[in-house]
């Protein structure tokens, strides 16, 4: 058995399960002696089942699979008790990785994206405050142009909601304040008008100086 035959077989794996007959159980063990490849990757994949025992015990213990009938002595200690199960423990962390957390990441960051937006101007006055077309529990982004002060070290931000509750506070230090500050607001899923509140840190001390609110308006669609 070479390699390719051995990868296509997916020996490996049905070594591990006892799923190999009596001719392709002698020819992958005399392959494992001069292929360093297969043999690293049975030896993964026994301590990952080894480590696996703790996770897969319950109080009605499965019992051991069967050893092969001709097996070399070195390769004794690969063959954990609870290959199958541990197996099929990382099937279903491979297929839930594939069907759910790698498309969530790809769909994340996998692509550009031009997300909603809208410019809030802190210390003035608007009679119509900006609006923000999202979709719900999405991010959208906030441009915040902050007044420069000199007597403020650094800046603290506070968002609140359409009913007057605190839902995040940022810092933002005073050189990344001396330009517009981008801000990624998570997802909610209230629409409604809401206020970003920005207050200085006064140099030399701890004391904070409110610099303005600017409300905006969230419509969900």
């Amino acid at each position: 058995m070479d390699h390719n035959e051995a990868l296509r077989l997916k020996a490996t794996e049905r070594y591990l399960l006892n799923d190999l007959d009596t001719e392709q159980l002698d020819q992958f063990e005399e392959h494992l002696f001069g292929c360093p490849e297969c043999a690293l990757d049975l030896r993964a994949a026994a301590m990952f089942v080894e480590q696996s025992k703790s996770v897969l015990s319950a109080p009605q213990r499965l019992a051991p699979l069967p050893k092969p009938t001709r097996s070399s002595p070195w390769l004794a200690w690969f063959r954990p008790a609870f290959a199958a199960p541990a197996l099929a423990l990382l099937l279903l962390t491979l297929g839930y990785q594939s069907l759910v957390t790698i498309p969530a990441i790809k769909g994340a960051s996998g692509r550009p994206a031009v997300l909603p937006f809208a410019t809030l101007t802190v210390a003035t006055r608007s009679s119509n405050p900006p609006v923000v077309h999202a979709h719900p529990a999405r991010p959208f982004n906030l441009l915040l142009n902050i007044p420069a002060q000199n007597r403020f070290s650094s800046y603290l931000v506070d968002l609140y909601d359409p009913a007057g509750k605190l839902q995040w506070s940022l810092p933002i230090s005073a050189e990344a304040a001396s330009d517009t500050v981008p801000l990624t607001v998570p997802g909610v899923s209230t629409a409604g008008t809401f206020t970003l509140m920005v207050r200085g840190v006064v140099q030399g001390g701890n004391d904070l100086a409110e610099i303005g609110k600017q409300p905006f308006e969230l419509q969900l669609q």
